[in-house]
């Protein structure tokens, strides 16, 4: 079978803003000029969503407008480096300082080359995971946090906590995470961090986490996230309570920017060292992996883009590392991250928000599909969600 080559231009690029919960989703829209469309998502504007639309205008202006969605590689060093602009080798569109990608640049690149790779999908009609190696999880364990899928907060009791695990359970799950630390969290202005913890907090997170082991028994994995708050110290005597429960991963347990202080407490502990969704590019990676700081990645895929997700995922691999992505914002960047889960061999799991059912599946063509804790990864073309119902953004607006 012969097929001529498929050239296409990318002529438009859209930007939304979409009001969820306390939150807001900042979508954008490339548009070839066969109509195809392409979707994208920042996986975590939170505070910046008109700047971050407004770079991915600007951005796009500059570097995607005039391009070939196929040339992936080329839009993301164009975009990465904020060099030039291919369509037209005028070397003047550059600006070398911007070569090291914070996590504000990243989501910008992030979004653009997703809705790159949404097109390619479409113009072939195939799901963009069958040109990344096709599949080899044909369907993927998800997870989330206990309090979105059963009545529990940080500071309930522990007997509150174990009757929330059951019901984890009873949803099919096998794996939840859960921050247990009350009024701790790394979101409290009014605390300094990295910090102490204290002997109650202590004895509070071993009382939840045995309300849950009894509860589960050996039928779920259980996994802690403390979002970087922790001082050195406090996260290896924390990690003690959870070797006790068997817990599947300790998550940030102290903050990034140190990364030999995160080896040192992976040196301390047998529970696995969780960490990614801080990462700004597989340079990032490549550090956590060389000083053993990690044993689980968990890329933020609208963070990097789906390919340098990919390779970051390969790198993992030899390492005998696992990835389990971060999924804490809208269906659009969840979707690019089943991607990546259905071709990596180190695939541990997928998180997401519940069971991505309301708004999650309302603004979809094609909706993600969780059935009994696992998702069922779609077979459409692109990143298999159709279109974003645009008609219906307007009835969720900015939230400021």
């Amino acid at each position: 079978m012969s097929l001529g080559l498929l050239i296409l231009e990318i002529v438009d690029v859209k930007t939304y803003i979409v009001g969820v919960r306390r939150r807001n989703w900042v979508f954008c829209k490339l548009v070839t000029d066969d109509g195809v469309e392409g979707w994208g998502e920042c996986p975590a504007p939170w505070l910046r969503e008109h700047t971050h639309a407004q770079a991915i205008q600007e951005y796009g202006k500059r570097f995607v407008i005039g391009q070939d969605p196929f040339n992936i590689e080329a839009i993301w060093e164009s975009l990465y480096k904020t060099q030039g602009s291919y369509r037209s080798g005028d070397n003047r569109s550059h600006s070398h300082h911007f070569q090291h990608p914070g996590v504000f640049h990243g989501q910008v690149v992030g979004a653009i080359e997703m809705a790159c790779w949404d097109i390619v999908g479409k113009a072939l009609n195939q799901p963009i995971y069958r040109f990344l190696g096709g599949v080899k999880n044909e369907r993927l364990r998800a997870y989330s946090y206990i309090s979105n899928l059963a009545e529990w907060r940080a500071g309930d009791s522990p007997e509150k906590a174990g009757q929330a695990a059951a019901k984890v359970v009873e949803q099919g799950f096998t794996l939840f995470k859960f921050d247990p630390i009350p009024g701790g969290s790394a979101y409290n202005p009014s605390v300094r961090y990295p910090r102490e913890i204290s002997l109650k907090e202590l004895r509070y997170t071993d009382s939840v986490l045995k309300s849950m082991r009894d509860a589960v028994g050996d039928e779920c994995d259980i996994a802690m996230g403390t979002h970087g708050q922790l001082n050195t110290h406090s996260a290896i005597r924390y990690a003690k309570i959870l070797e006790k429960y068997d817990c599947l991963w300790f998550e940030e347990p102290v903050p990034m920017e140190n990364v030999d202080e995160m080896a040192r407490v992976a040196q301390h502990t047998s529970v696995p060292i969780a960490q990614g969704e801080r990462c700004s590019t597989k340079w990032d990676f490549r550090i956590l992996l060389e000083k053993h700081a990690v044993q689980i990645l968990q890329i933020m895929v609208g963070q990097n883009g789906i390919l340098e997700a990919k390779k970051i995922a390969g790198m993992a691999e030899a390492y005998n590392a696992q990835i389990a992505p971060w999924m804490a914002c809208g269906p659009v960047n969840a979707a690019a991250n089943i991607q990546l889960d259905v071709t990596s061999p180190n695939f541990l799991a997928q998180e997401g928000i519940g069971t991505m059912t309301g708004i999650y599946a309302e603004l979809l063509e094609e909706p993600i599909r969780i059935e009994k804790g696992y998702i069922i990864p779609s077979t459409k073309p692109g990143l298999g969600i159709g279109r974003v119902k645009e008609e219906l953004l307007d009835q969720y607006p900015y939230q400021p």
